[in-house]
């Protein structure tokens, strides 16, 4: 299985979550709750996280992560492995507790951050522990937390999810209007969807094209494990193609509009898919598609017939653009 896109940086937003390996209840009682929520309040101690949102469920957790050290993977490692120790010798057993490796989701701004945050506190209703009018009353979430005022761990800021609603004050008046703002949100469809709940939980980055691809453009980490054959796949994947295609672009002065006015197999496109192949595992549908090719199909057929010197200019032009990969 690909192993999911992973970037981290300064200042980086997440929603990270993991399940019980097997879909197991390992938080099946109140203690094994508490024990989870103890040690992510010293994870977040250890590594300087900001913990804007968090609740645990009877399979699984939320997170809603700033990682200011740009250390999620360190502190991870600690948070669940010391959680798995901790664990398995109350119960005196072995083995996995969780389903594989964390699944964590970059977010683009606070805004998001503040949309996960109403998210990971409907959990209990979402799962029919609770309703929204009584959700003060589930114990494990920072939403029971609100309500604590200055007895809530330092590390916990919970002026995301207020000021996103609005700009809320935190105070007794701006805690009972988060709570009617998320009565209101539970019952609102289209909230729901202009947040992207339907989301939250999928892929590997909130927000905006050109910040996924900023995010792969200026993470090496992002590049390198892009460029391995056992990389992640889809949307990460093609981002990654289309930072590696930018560059042949502009050096043959051309551009999307050129590739979609142009003829289907112009020389010059298929020297781009000939450098593209040799330098990735882009596909053949994902350059017809991107340089407006045409049958996917042909475009190996063209490419052999380039490299073979069928193609007049052809040969030269991909050398000119391998010379850009050098530099």
């Amino acid at each position: 299985m690909a192993r999911p896109l992973r970037i981290e940086y300064n200042g980086a937003l997440y929603h990270v979550l993991n399940r019980g390996n097997y879909r197991a209840r390992i938080f099946e009682d109140n203690g094994t709750k508490r024990s989870f929520e103890k040690c992510l309040h010293e994870a977040c101690e250890r590594s300087g996280w900001g913990l804007h949102a968090w609740c645990v469920m009877g399979n699984h957790f939320h997170l809603a992560l700033e990682t200011p050290r740009g250390n999620l993977s360190d502190g991870m490692k600690w948070l669940l492995g010391v959680f798995a120790t901790r664990y398995n010798r109350l119960r005196k057993e072995q083995g996995h507790l969780f389903q594989g490796r964390y699944k964590s989701i970059i977010l683009e701004d606070t805004d998001r951050l503040a949309s996960l945050c109403h998210y990971i506190h409907l959990n209990p209703v979402r799962a029919g522990i609770t309703d929204a009018r009584n959700l003060r009353a589930y114990h494990y979430s920072s939403y029971r937390d609100l309500w604590l005022g200055k007895a809530r761990p330092p590390h916990l800021d919970l002026t995301t999810c207020l000021e996103g609603c609005g700009g809320l004050k935190d105070t007794p008046v701006g805690h009972r209007k988060y709570e009617d703002y998320l009565i209101w949100l539970n019952e609102n469809e289209q909230g729901q969807k202009e947040q992207d709940f339907t989301r939250m939980s999928k892929g590997w980055a909130l927000g905006t094209k050109e910040f996924k691809l900023a995010l792969i453009e200026e993470s090496e980490q992002a590049r390198t494990q892009l460029a391995a054959s056992g990389a992640s796949s889809g949307e990460p994947k093609e981002l990654h193609w289309e930072t590696l295609l930018k560059p042949y672009l502009s050096a043959l002065g051309k551009s999307r509009e050129d590739a979609a006015n142009e003829r289907k197999f112009s020389v010059w496109k298929v020297a781009v898919c000939v450098a593209m192949k040799q330098r990735s595992l882009c596909t053949n549908r994902w350059l017809s598609e991107s340089l407006h090719m045409g049958v996917d199909a042909a475009v190996s057929r063209y490419c052999k017939r380039l490299t073979d010197g069928e193609l007049k200019g052809g040969l030269r032009l991909l050398k000119s653009l391998r010379s850009i990969d050098k530099n």
